[in-house]
């Protein structure tokens, strides 16, 4: 049984806003990415996760509990951050951390104390005058502090410079070698790329596909930049039976897709052209998900 299930979830907004028969499985030790634009029903479908939200039709599930029904409990067992981020009414980061150990029962701060330091973090600041990527760290915190077995994060690295976000990969794979199950949304594909087992597109609220980074990495259509000294030779090889991913006139460039029952094919074709320098281009999860949205 997964960890985390999602069934039929459907959130109707009208105007095709919304959520609509949403299925997903996570299951325990995995990290799971949530990839999307703006809109495309990422955060409502986390909200129904943490109970937020009584959906319309189907479930979402977490240890069995449902989502809905046993948010109080769920809430207890999972490490959560919102993609909007609203904290109560406290002086100080320090001061919230300690209001949320004493939510958690949690007497020993020093896990908390470690993300701090990695994250840079000054938590004695007025919480109302942090700024954006200071009060995301201190939701970061919040989230970890307690060492919670299940991770839910809504866009958990918004207002964070380059550095941090790659402090934060480096903590998010701590937490995937501990095994934790780990659902994060997010748009910087590299993140997810860098972390993620699998991958869920969503667009206009409906899942478009789901796919392991393994075999996004290791895919069989490979991309080629092929540049040609003449722009004669471009010219005629534009007319090849080969999928151009993208045409550079003014460089002689192509962006060639082949698969592996193409390759011999192509690099005999090459043969007639005279190349000025042939490179692979490693295949992402961006090119990946982009080629279907």
């Amino acid at each position: 049984m997964p960890l985390i299930e999602i069934k039929s979830l459907t959130k109707d907004y009208g105007n095709g806003r919304g959520i609509f028969d949403l299925d997903l499985s996570i299951e325990q030790g995995e990290v799971f990415g949530f990839v999307g634009t703006n809109g495309a029903g990422k955060s409502t479908t986390i909200r129904h996760l943490m109970g937020f939200l009584k959906p319309e039709k189907g479930y979402a599930c977490i240890e069995g509990l449902n989502c809905w029904e046993q948010s109080a409990e769920i809430k207890k067992r999972v490490g959560y951050i919102p993609g909007e981020i609203a904290f109560p009414d406290a002086p100080t980061g320090t001061e919230f951390l300690k209001r949320q150990a004493e939510l958690l029962g949690l007497s020993d701060l020093s896990y908390a104390k470690n993300i701090i330091q990695k994250l840079q973090l000054d938590e004695a600041a007025n919480l109302k005058r942090m700024s954006k990527g200071m009060k995301q760290k201190t939701a970061i915190v919040s989230a970890f502090m307690a060492d919670p077995e299940i991770l839910i994060l809504d866009e958990p690295t918004t207002g964070l410079d380059p550095l941090m976000r790659a402090e934060f990969v480096d903590i998010l794979n701590e937490q995937k070698k501990k095994g934790k199950t780990i659902f994060i949304s997010s748009h910087m594909y590299e993140e997810l790329e860098d972390t993620c087992d699998k991958v869920a597109l969503i667009k206009d609220g409906k899942i478009i596909d789901v796919k392991s980074t393994m075999e996004i990495r290791h895919s069989q259509d490979k991309i080629y930049k092929v540049e040609f000294y003449s722009g004669r030779d471009y010219e005629r090889f534009l007319s090849e039976r080969f999928e151009l991913n993208e045409k550079r006139d003014t460089q002689n460039q192509v962006l060639v897709k082949v698969n592996d029952t193409q390759i011999n094919a192509f690099t005999n074709v090459l043969k007639d052209y005279s190349v000025k320098f042939i490179s692979e281009i490693k295949f992402t999860l961006e090119d990946y998900f982009k080629s279907l949205m």
